[in-house]
């Protein structure tokens, strides 16, 4: 983790104010479109938004779902292949 303080002025945006990031530093918290602000302990956070983390944690979500033996089709017993798919398809 970056232990720098980086100093900056507030920029009028019509009746808000912004801040301007370093793009250094953006990259580095892998901010890209979105971010999610809240207020801790009277100090301002900023974080990359979930919505950037596209199918944050499937993998965890799986894992428990197989040792769960929650991980079955749904329809596996709807017949699906039709003879184009059992006789004229190639792989």
């Amino acid at each position: 983790m970056i232990e720098n303080t980086i100093h900056t002025r507030l920029v009028k945006i019509g009746n808000s104010q912004g801040v301007r990031l370093p793009k250094t530093l953006l990259e580095i918290a892998k901010i890209k479109d979105q971010i999610d602000l809240s207020i801790e302990d009277g100090t301002i956070i900023i974080r990359a938004s979930e919505e950037n983390k596209v199918r944050l944690n499937w993998a965890k979500s799986f894992q428990e779902m197989a040792s769960e033996n929650d991980d079955q089709l749904l329809d596996s017993d709807t017949q699906t292949l039709s003879y184009w798919d059992e006789q004229e398809w190639e792989w």
